[in-house]
């Protein structure tokens, strides 16, 4: 099983980072995408794309979870812009279907 967190085609995927999959296993790179996709479920608000004061808040919120799982520093940059990137993806199926 691949790590990403899918449910409700909500999908958050972590796996491009071997060093990561071999210092903290699938199972807890499932969990800290789950906990990342309800951490941008909590504080996404209209337009926070364009604001970048909200943007800033996410990507320390992301940190925070790379130090909280230990997720190794080579890539943590590369991921906090993947989550960014996949979070205004995820708001806009958010958007479609409520």
């Amino acid at each position: 099983m691949p790590p990403m967190w899918n449910h409700n085609n909500t999908r958050l995927d972590l796996s491009d980072n071997e060093s990561a999959k071999q210092v903290l296993g699938d199972k807890t790179l499932q969990v800290m995408a789950r906990e990342l996709v309800d951490m941008v479920r909590k504080n996404v608000t209209i337009g926070w794309t364009l604001r970048d004061s909200v943007q800033a808040k996410l990507r320390v919120m992301v940190r925070r979870i790379h130090k909280k799982y230990g997720y190794p520093t080579d890539k943590q940059e590369k991921t906090t812009i993947t989550v960014l990137d996949q979070a205004k993806l995820l708001c806009e199926d958010w958007a479609e279907n409520s």
